[in-house]
């Protein structure tokens, strides 16, 4: 468990890390300060073997706020020049690829509001999960700036790039309902329910075998930059790699017993 006080806080429970944004004052908003505690987070549970189940989540009544324009946004980018600026900034917005890149399953928990650069951090994430009272923004246009985290990119992939314009040119606040009718969110969950599901994902993700829920996260991502060729080349190997292994056989021999399997990631 990290120390309350701290800007991400991070609390690993066997498969499962939960990092939470912790400036519930300012609905999470994002400072530099912030950004690199959750880039240190990310990186650490990278490399964690040990877990294969992230979720990103807010304390408070915000998911993430986006940038903190209270503390200036040109804080995130520091001094001229404009090639030291683009390098920070680059620096900060690694945060996206981490989650969306890294082995584990990447849960945004999204308990408030999400604008902006929050939006697109949940957006990086393989599934996001939303309280029904939760409210969106793209938000970066009526801030006066164009876009980072890669938010946009994100939502072309999901959507398609009428989406992607429609959301980003006119910005609007939406609800949780009109951003799943979008497919941009995985459940809406009523407010009451909302930490009880969350759980219940997880579980059925860490339930899941290891290596194969591993495999196929890379799958995914592979599918979204290879051609065809290229794309069975990925999935054939780590398909004959995942068919031999002990939780193959064991996932086998659960469904002739009629009985749950029990995974091992062997």
């Amino acid at each position: 468990m990290s120390d309350a006080a701290a800007p991400v806080l991070v609390d690993v429970r066997g498969a499962v890390a939960t990092v939470t944004l912790n400036r519930p004052d300012r609905l999470n908003a994002i400072t530099p300060e912030l950004s690199a505690a959750l880039l240190d987070a990310l990186h650490a549970l990278r490399d964690d073997r040990s877990v294969r189940v992230v979720v990103l989540t807010g304390a408070g009544r915000g998911f993430c706020a986006g940038g903190d324009l209270a503390a200036g946004l040109g804080a995130m980018v520091g001094p001229p020049p404009l090639e030291a600026q683009s390098r920070r900034l680059r620096e900060h917005t690694a945060a996206s690829a981490l989650l969306h890149g890294m082995p584990q399953v990447t849960i945004a928990a999204i308990n408030g509001a999400c604008a902006g650069a929050g939006l697109s951090l949940a957006l990086a994430c393989d599934l996001r999960v939303a309280a029904a009272s939760a409210r969106f923004a793209t938000a970066f246009l009526t801030a006066g700036v164009s876009g980072d985290y890669a938010g946009i990119w994100f939502v072309t992939q999901l959507i398609g790039t009428a989406r992607a314009r429609e959301l980003y040119l006119l910005p609007d606040r939406l609800d949780a309902d009109t951003l799943a009718g979008l497919g941009l969110l995985t459940r809406v969950l009523p407010d009451d329910a909302f930490a009880e599901g969350v759980a219940s994902l997880v579980d059925e993700l860490v339930a899941r075998a290891p290596l194969a829920l591993a495999g196929m996260k890379a799958n995914l991502r592979d599918a979204e930059h290879l051609d065809l060729a290229g794309y069975l080349d990925v999935e054939t190997t780590r398909q004959a790699s995942t068919v031999t292994t002990q939780d193959a056989l064991e996932a086998g021999t659960a469904f002739i017993e009629k009985r749950e399997p029990r995974f091992q990631g062997r």
